[in-house]
């Protein structure tokens, strides 16, 4: 039962967030600025959103050939068109339930390429941890280019002693699982215990990599595509066409939370987008038009390429042993 009802609120919480964003967004216009959202969806030059999706669907190829750089350590080194079936499968995944596409990924990549889950799932995490870094790095960069606004804007929309409060109850909770762990002897505690052992091995395996080197080119590849997919999508509109960089890669590092923490940025991510732009002078119509048709268009090429890969995945390993 409480499990059931953990499934349910992680899938209609961020569902329901979604939704309340859009309801609240919409609510909030003038049938006369609605109109002028609309237009917006009609002049705006798809030529680069075409090409905005094209550089994000390259990052996902970098990063499929990136992740055998960190399962060849461990023993295994899967097809590169695996990798991102896997990879695009999770995408789609996390449309539905936050962060399940990295089980999915793990998942497949056991099924089809017989790497055992906890040691894929744990180069997973590894990649995760990575990512993490550089979105950190690039907030760190907003925060340094634009302090002022971007302080302004965050403490409207998040609170600062429960953000601290919220931290301090994961690390006693950190703490207390690893107490657990330490003195308990049950046989479930066993099997957590073999399960990151596996999982360890995973997270390391980027310090036992042999190309280095050539991850971090491919990492700064990937992210450096991110940014360049969602500076070009700017050019659609000619309200965002002039943005300075320091704005873009703010709008970039708050499109990037609410893309990751939600159901794939439903609701929240035009929202949000739309929201810090305003903060730099751009009218909230033009930029809850350009969140939507960013955030749609990215959304469009997940749902085509993840349904695809669930298709072809079967077809493609048909047959192997």
């Amino acid at each position: 039962m409480k499990k059931s009802l953990t499934k349910f609120l992680k899938i209609a919480l961020p569902l329901a967030l979604g939704i309340f964003l859009v309801y609240y967004s919409y609510t909030k216009f003038t049938p006369e600025q609605l109109d002028e959202i609309a237009f917006y969806f009609k002049k705006a030059d798809y030529t680069f959103i075409v090409l905005s999706v094209f550089l994000s669907l390259v990052s996902h190829i970098i990063r499929a050939v990136r992740w055998n750089l960190l399962l060849e350590p461990v023993g295994y080194k899967p097809s590169v068109v695996n990798n991102f079936m896997a990879i695009s499968v999770a995408y789609l995944m996390n449309m539905f339930i936050p962060k399940s596409g990295e089980i999915s990924r793990g998942i497949v990549l056991d099924k089809y390429e017989k790497v055992p889950f906890d040691k894929g799932f744990g180069t997973i995490i590894s990649e995760r941890v990575v990512d993490l870094v550089f979105l950190m790095a690039f907030t760190a960069l907003a925060l340094f280019l634009e302090f002022d606004d971007l302080y302004a804007f965050l403490t409207e929309i998040i609170n600062p002693s429960k953000l601290i409060l919220v931290f301090g109850a994961l690390l006693a909770f950190g703490i207390i699982f690893l107490l657990f762990l330490n003195y308990s002897k049950s046989n479930l505690t066993q099997k957590i215990k073999q399960f990151l052992l596996g999982l360890k091995d995973g997270v390391f395996s980027i310090f036992k990599m042999k190309k280095k080197f050539s991850f971090i080119i491919q990492t700064f590849l990937i992210w450096g595509l991110y940014l360049l997919s969602f500076y070009t999508a700017m050019y659609a509109l000619e309200d965002t066409a002039s943005i300075p960089i320091g704005t873009v890669i703010i709008a970039f590092v708050v499109g990037s939370f609410a893309f990751a923490f939600t159901n794939s940025g439903f609701g929240s991510y035009p929202f949000f987008v739309a929201a810090i732009l305003a903060v730099f002078g751009i009218a909230e119509t033009a930029g809850t038009a350009f969140g939507w048709i960013v955030w749609t268009s990215n959304i469009s090429s997940i749902i085509i390429f993840g349904g695809l890969s669930f298709l072809f995945l079967p077809i493609y390993n048909k047959g192997k042993k």
